[in-house]
């Protein structure tokens, strides 16, 4: 019996009240894969669809914690253990105030597809807690990662869940969790990526997903005999992701010219040089660092409360958060020139924006494929970490191209349509779903 969209929608969200991230994350891929499952009814038979879209579990606990002051708080934290049919789960801890349950099992549900694309056998995982970081003193934070992780050490390992970083969470906190996760249970292992690189880190890893989504939108375009070179880029964000695709962009004979914080967003005319970039890197570093101070120190305007969307560009790469561009703001990328978007954060782009996308029928990244470079550097830490070795700086840089490249191919081959267009959303979608399905179809019902 074929699977009808509205019906199955109406079971997810029926399950799942109120996570409206998680519906939209399961829409997005279901549109696209439901098709594909009627043409191939092996896959409804076991209902792979239905199983996907249902985490293996969810881990919760409370976090306790004192402040500098003697002040007693109480967060919640998370891990959601999303499908680890093709290798251990895997998928970052973010700190923020935004952090439940629904955006989790989106960031989780998303994930398994873009481990998938990588190649590389992990599965997809997501976790963090209701902390925010901002405005804390170091001794607060590693207090709170040692808390956290005193309770999240009993369900990762090396071959069960390997977290990483994510927002709120970088090289310190993976520090402070990783040295808790080694005093706890007296053990040296991979447990952690976006480790230092004293004690297991890979190089490249820092530069990964801003560098990975340059990579597959020079791959896009050069899919339609085009190139960066001499485009005008628009990008939100300005942290290691936002900094690192502009940075790319810039190698590329591109110009980037506006990055963006909580507070609003900055637009220099004249084009991020690297000198700039460095600035920002550097800027950002500091508690409480805001991005409009880049005005004071190199010119260019400040938009309060704006986001970049409504700048002129040929280019555009939203790298900050979930929906922060609408179908309205794609519209105005869409008037004013935009030929490209490649997502450097997960689902930036809500639904209404993809169909303007869509319709409009220009080059269009979704994150699951776009995003991946980082997961993919993380899983080529992994494999470091298991072979108690290091590689080389230019090796990881061609190993990322080259993973970046994969998934375009995988994409183009499923996405393809009849009069040559490329749907990279049905294409990525496809080509994840494809591969963690067989191996569910493998173990059977479980």
């Amino acid at each position: 019996m074929a699977i009808n969209l509205s019906d199955f929608m109406d079971w997810v969200v029926s399950r799942n009240p109120g996570e409206v991230e998680f519906h939209q994350a399961v829409h997005e891929v279901a549109e696209t894969v439901i098709p594909f499952i009627n043409n191939n009814p092996v896959y409804e038979k076991i209902k792979v669809l239905e199983r996907m879209a249902e985490p293996d579990r969810i881990i919760s606990f409370r976090v306790t914690w004192a402040s500098d002051d003697g002040e007693v708080h109480v967060n919640r934290g998370y891990r959601v253990q999303f499908n680890n049919s093709i290798g251990p789960y895997k998928g970052g801890i973010r700190f923020h105030p935004s952090v439940n349950q629904g955006v989790l099992k989106f960031l989780g549900f998303e994930q398994t597809f873009k481990n998938s694309l990588t190649g590389l056998p992990m599965g997809g995982g997501k976790g963090g807690a209701d902390f925010d970081p901002k405005g804390k003193s170091q001794r607060e934070i590693m207090r709170f990662c040692q808390n956290f992780m005193t309770e999240l050490y009993r369900h990762v390992g090396q071959n069960i869940d390997v977290p990483a970083g994510d927002i709120g969470v970088g090289g310190r906190e993976i520090g402070y969790m990783f040295g808790q996760f080694k005093r706890i249970t007296n053990s040296f292992e991979g447990v952690l990526t976006g480790k230092g690189l004293e004690y297991g880190g890979s190089r490249m890893r820092p530069e990964a997903t801003g560098y990975g989504a340059v990579y597959f939108l020079e791959d896009m375009l050069n899919h339609k005999e085009d190139a960066i070179e001499g485009k005008t880029v628009i990008i939100s964000g300005s942290g290691n992701v936002a900094t690192h695709a502009a940075e790319k962009i810039l190698h590329r004979g591109g110009k980037p010219v506006t990055m963006s914080d909580s507070g609003g967003f900055i637009h220099d005319p004249d084009g991020f040089t690297q000198e700039k970039i460095d600035w920002i890197k550097e800027h950002k570093k500091q508690r409480g660092a805001r991005i409009a101070a880049y005005v004071d120190e190199f010119g260019g305007t400040f938009h309060e409360g704006a986001r970049p969307w409504s700048v002129p560009c040929e280019l555009a790469l939203p790298c900050a958060t979930q929906n922060e561009l609408n179908g309205e703001e794609a519209k105005t990328l869409l008037k004013n020139g935009c030929v490209a978007v490649s997502e450097g954060a997960n689902m930036p782009c809500d639904m209404n924006a993809i169909t303007a996308f869509s319709e409009a029928k220009i080059l269009y990244a979704p994150g699951k494929a776009s995003n991946a470079g980082g997961v993919g550097m993380s899983g080529l830490e992994m494999s470091q970490n298991s072979a108690r070795l290091h590689r080389e700086e230019e090796d990881l840089r061609a190993a990322l191209k080259k993973i970046m490249g994969d998934i375009h191919k995988a994409c183009v081959e499923q996405g393809t349509g009849p009069d040559g267009h490329v749907d990279y959303v049905k294409g990525a979608n496809i080509a994840g779903f494809k591969k963690v399905a067989d191996a569910m179809l493998a173990f059977g019902v479980i």
